[in-house]
């Protein structure tokens, strides 16, 4: 077999691969990116405010999450930093004349969340609006730069606090939740410590947005606090402030996502299902705002909206639609379901529209296989890049990353990202990770793909193929297409994952024995259903949050009811043996594949059990399993070591199996005393001479 530079170097192990060369991704570069959160144009056009996710320094800084900075910067690409350091600046808004940037923020001494505001020719941040003993958790200026309106929970009781210390912490489960309240209030009457009364919406208020003549509010509710309900239950309605009551509501079935009025106020357009089966919000709806009149805007639009933003001037609507493994951003009138490209497809994955009121100029933010989410401008139909978060980027080689396309031989199109090994040479097959997406209800774009859980350019630097497989019943094409693995866990969808592979092998790219696979939530669900099931075909396996018995499954999720409309089609006890065998613990005994499993102790979706089901159903049977659970941490990690311990453990795994073909699992520890080490010898003053 021909082995290439980058394989012989792998083969030395994790420490010297990382250390091979400087000009390329490597896993110490991970927990430094950096990318752009959201973006907000200016009234003008002229300057557009963002956040940029800043990750903690490790073995440096205390645990936590990203810290979110604040800058502005104009169409010249001129960056102003504004507030940055150890803060979490979040839900941009500028005033109405272009003067302040408003955003939440806990700073200084707060103990919870307030509206703070920034003027922008320069000076510092100072607290608008506080509510009393408890968090805003979101809010939205009105347009005439009068009202604000204000999601928060109510205060805590404070007996509650002084009850637990005495030992009274009995929870009821599921009961007792604590709705979320809407309040209106005058931005000349603001202040400290408010408590102001709730407008009278008895469910939980989950968004809010205005309409143009500040005079009514377009209002999310959802029966209760569950996210069962947020996911299946939600309803938009249109209130009247003068008369303080709902004077309309939207029938919808099924998920719903945002909705937006008009600036006239005739419509409102509306993210939304197809139907109470459909996995996602990725229809497009028109509403008439006074018959409440609801209709598909694009009928059989084969892909999914992501976002959308009226124009202020215009009664047009821009979006951002989700096709296959690209995206386009576009234009489109009431009236007519005919749309305008502003930017077509391969250019970047574009997210999160935000327009002057000009309308001439388009905020968002865009990533391509060469950089996370920066900073982009349209305007006069081009797209201009206006940030650089990660310039050390410009320094390293990256690998040549493309789409591929086949149909199955049941007639299904398939599609999934591709990163070539960074020195690729014809003629050598390489080892494969493949990074499966979770959802299912979900896919994978051409764009940046590198995370602390997914290898993407930072794998193919070790000499990898790395893959993104958009399976059948993945988003992108169609409501159809992605109702196709309901009523069939872990069939044809996952028998997708063997094609995929296939393919690979076939175009002479991959050694079909060394084969690794991966994924969180439903790819965790497809790594270990490869681990049991499919272990013929993969030769290591890393398993996240994944689902490996979907009888309690069902019995300990918090998205029951989704779980049955958008996926299984019917309950485990109308076929009992039909789920038995569709979960990767019936098949544990005939696992060949090595599997790690990693989970969020703190996971509400895919309860911790799953995996520890899975673990103790592998080791009885003296298969080569391992189970590290991360305290702390929900369905996904969120905190900075737990991200790069995870990162550490997922390639230690492939490369013990896939580059030095090794048969014995790897040491379980990482020594992270050492680096914690290295670290504070580093930081220690140099001696003097």
């Amino acid at each position: 077999m021909k082995i290439t530079q980058s394989l012989l170097a792998l083969t030395l192990g994790l420490g010297s691969a990382c250390a091979l060369a400087e000009d390329r991704i490597s896993i110490d570069d991970i927990p430094t990116l950096q990318s752009v959160l959201q973006t907000s144009i200016s009234p003008d056009g002229e300057q557009i405010a963002f956040t940029r996710s800043v990750p903690r320094e490790l073995y440096v800084e205390e645990n936590g999450s990203n810290y979110a900075e604040l800058y502005l910067v104009d169409d010249k690409g001129q960056e102003r930093a504004f507030i940055t350091g150890k803060v979490n600046i979040g839900k941009l808004q500028w005033s109405a004349d272009g003067k302040q940037i408003y955003f939440l923020a806990k700073m200084g001494d707060d103990k919870f969340t307030s509206l703070y505001q920034i003027p922008v020719d320069g000076g510092q941040a100072q607290r608008v609006l506080s509510l009393k003993d408890r968090n805003i958790s979101s809010y939205k200026l009105a347009p005439n730069n009068k009202q604000i309106a204000l999601l928060a929970k109510p205060a805590a009781d404070k007996s509650e606090k002084e009850l637990k210390k005495l030992g009274f912490m009995a929870e009821v489960y599921e009961l007792g939740l604590t709705n979320q309240q809407l309040f209106v209030l005058s931005l000349d009457k603001a202040g400290d410590n408010l408590n102001p009364d709730a407008l009278a919406i008895q469910d939980y208020v989950g968004d809010v947005n205005w309409a143009a003549d500040s005079q009514s509010l377009l209002v999310k509710t959802q029966p209760s606090a569950l996210i069962d309900d947020q996911y299946m239950k939600s309803q938009w309605h249109l209130f009247d402030l003068a008369k303080q009551t709902v004077s309309l509501s939207f029938a919808t079935e099924g998920k719903l996502g945002e909705a937006e009025l008009s600036a006239d106020g005739r419509y409102i357009a509306i993210l939304g299902a197809q139907d109470k089966h459909d996995p996602a919000t990725g229809r497009l709806y028109l509403a008439d705002a006074k018959s409440g009149k609801v209709q598909d805007w694009l009928p059989d639009f084969k892909g999914h909206i992501s976002d959308i933003e009226w124009s202020h001037k215009t009664q047009t609507l821009n979006f951002i639609a989700e096709v296959g493994t690209q995206n386009f951003v576009a234009t489109i009138k009431p009236g007519s379901n005919k749309y305008k490209k502003l930017v077509k497809e391969g250019q970047f994955i574009a997210s999160g529209l935000s327009i002057s009121d000009s309308d001439k100029s388009i905020a968002l933010r865009a990533n391509s296989y060469a950089h996370p989410n920066e900073v982009f401008v349209i305007r006069s139909g081009k797209a201009k890049r206006l940030s650089d978060s990660n310039p050390w980027l410009a320094e390293k080689r990256l690998a040549k990353q493309e789409t591929i396309r086949f149909t199955a031989e049941d007639g299904v199109e398939l599609d999934g990202v591709l990163i070539y090994p960074l020195d690729y040479q014809k003629g050598t097959r390489y080892p494969l990770i493949m990074s499966v997406h979770g959802g299912p209800e979900s896919h994978d774009k051409d764009g940046w793909l590198t995370n602390y859980s997914r290898p993407g350019q930072m794998g193919a630097a070790r000499g990898y193929a790395v893959f993104y497989p958009n399976y059948r019943g993945s988003t992108g094409k169609g409501v159809d297409y992605s109702k196709l693995g309901q009523n069939d866990y872990a069939g044809e969808e996952f028998n997708d994952l063997v094609r995929f592979k296939q393919h690979l092998v076939g175009m002479g790219l991959v050694d079909s024995k060394r084969v690794g696979i991966t994924g969180g939530s439903y790819g965790g669900y497809a790594s270990a259903w490869a681990a049991t099931k499919l272990t013929e075909h993969f030769a290591a396996s890393v398993m996240f949050v994944g689902v490996t018995n979907q009888l309690s499954k069902f019995g300990t999720t918090d998205i029951s009811n989704e779980m049955f409309l958008v996926h299984a089609r019917s309950y485990p006890w109308d076929k009992w043996q039909y789920y038995l065998e569709r979960s990767p613990i019936y098949w544990a005994g005939q696992s060949k594949t090595p599997l790690l499993i990693m989970h969020g102790k703190d996971d509400p979706r895919v309860h911790p059990a799953q995996s520890m089901e899975l673990y103790r159903y592998m080791k009885v049977q003296g298969k080569d399993v391992r189970l590290v659970y991360y305290p702390g941490e929900g369905h996904g990690n969120r905190k900075a070591a737990a991200q790069y311990d995870y990162s550490l453990r997922l390639m230690r795994w492939m490369d013990n199996y896939l580059i030095d073909g090794k048969t014995q699992m790897p040491d379980y520890e990482i020594d992270h005393a050492a680096k914690l080490k290295a670290v504070k010898d580093k930081q220690k003053p140099a001696d003097k001479a």
